[in-house]
């Protein structure tokens, strides 16, 4: 008698589930879709964001690898302005005839552009969050160390006559799904005005 409870039983196990059975199911469930989606979107989110990095880091190469001609080549800093919403410098060089460029930065369209005699504009970079230069002398020691001074005056205001060196730096970034989600490290780059006497 006793085995036939057994098989009776059994045979009413294999017919179905219970409502416990059938919660435990869909929690468990539930709890390893939610757990692979979130480790979905984290990979989507971070290969999103390597690309971004790559992306911004080339264009910042490529736009310093441009300014870089320009300013090498340049013999003077014809002006500047340099008061952080609406930034530009413009170099020539006076050896030749309808040289030089002049680089200016608007806070409101974040870009950053470079301007030549006779050209169209170029958008050096867009995105572009900021954009900022400094002024130095490059004054040799005797050692052969050079040491970078302010180009500044006697009264401590700059005074680009004396300037051989451009310290730049910018940062860029760019919204992903409408947020502010990656942001470039900060780009530098120092460059002697080759032709400057």
């Amino acid at each position: 008698m006793r085995t036939l409870k057994i098989k009776s039983f059994a045979a009413r196990r294999g017919a179905g589930m219970t409502l416990v059975e059938l919660l435990v199911a869909v929690a468990a469930s539930s709890l390893m879709l939610a757990a692979a989606m979130t480790m979905w979107i984290f990979s989507m989110r971070s290969f999103a964001a390597a690309g971004n990095y790559m992306d911004l880091d080339a264009k910042s190469r490529g736009a310093v690898d441009l300014m870089l001609r320009d300013l090498r080549d340049a013999t003077e800093i014809v002006g500047y302005q340099n008061n952080g919403s609406n930034n530009w410098l413009r170099v020539t060089n006076a050896q030749v005839a309808n040289s030089g460029a002049n680089y200016a930065w608007d806070s409101s369209s974040r870009k950053l552009i470079c301007q030549r005699p006779g050209e169209a504009d170029w958008v050096f970079l867009t995105e572009c969050d900021a954009w900022d230069f400094q002024f130095y002398q490059r004054t040799p020691h005797t050692s052969g160390i050079y040491v970078f001074y302010p180009a500044t005056n006697a009264w401590g205001t700059t005074d680009v006559s004396i300037a051989k060196l451009v310290n730049m730096s910018w940062k860029c970034s760019r919204n992903l799904l409408g947020r502010k989600a990656n942001t470039e490290n900060v780009q530098t780059a120092q460059v002697v005005l080759r032709n400057k006497r």
